[in-house]
């Protein structure tokens, strides 16, 4: 417990919102094994986390695993994940679900695993397998396949690297770009306007991996694409 007053990133947890089920608490001591015994367990998690006096997210998950007394230290989350980023006006700046996930504390990197879904506040959609975050240097960044809806393109291919905001992105290596027309096609929709939020991401609703638009033919291979060039 002693190690919960020296967060990384200087992350205090601001507020507790009980969910369904009670918040629930385990304290482990005298660990001897720290790779592989946690610290501390909690299940309902429902939490405001701040960064450098702001909130700056909130976290759902059904159980959060502490591992502070490990040679690296880091937190797992094995049943899942859902986050949602807030800007420094408290405003919704994107969302983050996935089936498990890892965070080193020191290094301060995630590590997103298993039907990974994003949403920017443009409401364009990020669906991979495994996402890296890396905090230090605000940037998320994957080598998976990278399945992404925009408001009048589907784009897919691999070597993403975009802001941790997901505002401005490149996909490196392409497969595909697909045009989207007509209002009622499907993954179509209006642009949002500027003062849009970002509508949280429930875990049970996340899609699957979707079908591979470059294997269904009507797409066009392109060079290394960016958020801006993808929006012409």
């Amino acid at each position: 417990m002693r190690r919960l007053l020296f967060l990384p990133l200087l992350m205090l947890l601001a507020a507790i919102i009980v969910s369904c089920e009670e918040e629930k608490h385990t304290y482990v001591g005298n660990v001897k094994n720290p790779e592989k015994t946690p610290t501390m367990v909690t299940e309902n998690v429902a939490t405001f986390i701040s960064d450098s006096g702001y909130t700056r997210y909130h976290i759902e998950a059904p159980v959060w695993n502490m591992y502070e007394d490990a040679k690296e230290p880091h937190w797992t989350f094995p049943r899942g994940l859902a986050l949602e980023q807030y800007d420094l006006q408290l405003r919704p700046a994107a969302t983050m679900a996935c089936d498990s996930a890892i965070f080193w504390s020191q290094k301060r990197l995630w590590r997103l695993d298993g039907n990974v879904v994003m949403v920017n506040v443009q409401k364009d959609t990020f669906v991979t397998q495994q996402l890296f975050w890396d905090q230090t240097a605000n940037k998320l960044y994957s080598d998976s396949f990278m399945h992404i809806v925009k408001n009048r393109h589907v784009i897919e291919g691999y070597g993403f690297v975009s802001n941790q905001e997901m505002t401005r992105y490149t996909v490196h290596r392409p497969n595909a770009i697909i045009p989207i027309d007509g209002e009622n096609a499907p993954g179509s929709r209006k642009p949002a306007s500027a003062d849009s939020s970002v509508a949280p991401v429930n875990p049970a609703a996340r899609p699957s991996a979707p079908e591979r638009a470059s294997r269904r033919g009507n797409s066009s291979f392109i060079r290394p694409v960016s958020a801006d060039s993808a929006s012409h």
